[in-house]
């Protein structure tokens, strides 16, 4: 294992409720042995990146109800394809050498169960996004 590899693999936090199994697709096997990690070590990051799209999106999210605010979430990230790639670059930038080459064997359903978890993420601390109060 390189010295990248091993940087990375050393600062990901671990998640024991991730379970792995004999009997799991490798498709959920990647999930929780390299999505929820990086999903969770990033999370602030995430939080930074939705907030600057909201501004960039003249804060309108702000005027929204909540299952509006949902519905922008996920057209955000299913949508707006720049937005979408970003995010996904986020991910995939923490991936090891090894890791990217099982995940562009199978990158479609991957990064449907990536983009996923993003948006249950961000929907999951939506509290995180109120309207900041100027003083």
């Amino acid at each position: 294992m390189s010295d990248r590899s091993h940087n990375l693999l050393s600062i990901r936090p671990e998640i024991p409720s991730a379970k792995i199994s004999d009997n799991m697709s490798e498709n959920e096997r990647f999930q929780n042995l390299t999505f929820r990690p990086i999903l969770k070590l990033q999370n602030f990051m995430f939080i930074a990146v939705f907030k600057n799209y909201i501004a960039k999106h003249k804060n309108s999210f702000y005027e929204l109800s909540l299952e509006k605010r949902f519905e922008f979430i996920e057209n955000a990230i299913q949508k707006d394809i720049k937005f979408r790639n970003s995010l996904k670059g986020i991910v995939i930038g923490h991936f090891t050498v090894e890791e990217y080459e099982i995940y562009i064997k199978n990158s479609s359903a991957l990064n449907k169960r990536m983009m996923n978890m993003v948006i249950d993420r961000l929907k999951d601390q939506v509290q995180l996004f109120e309207e900041p109060v100027l003083l």
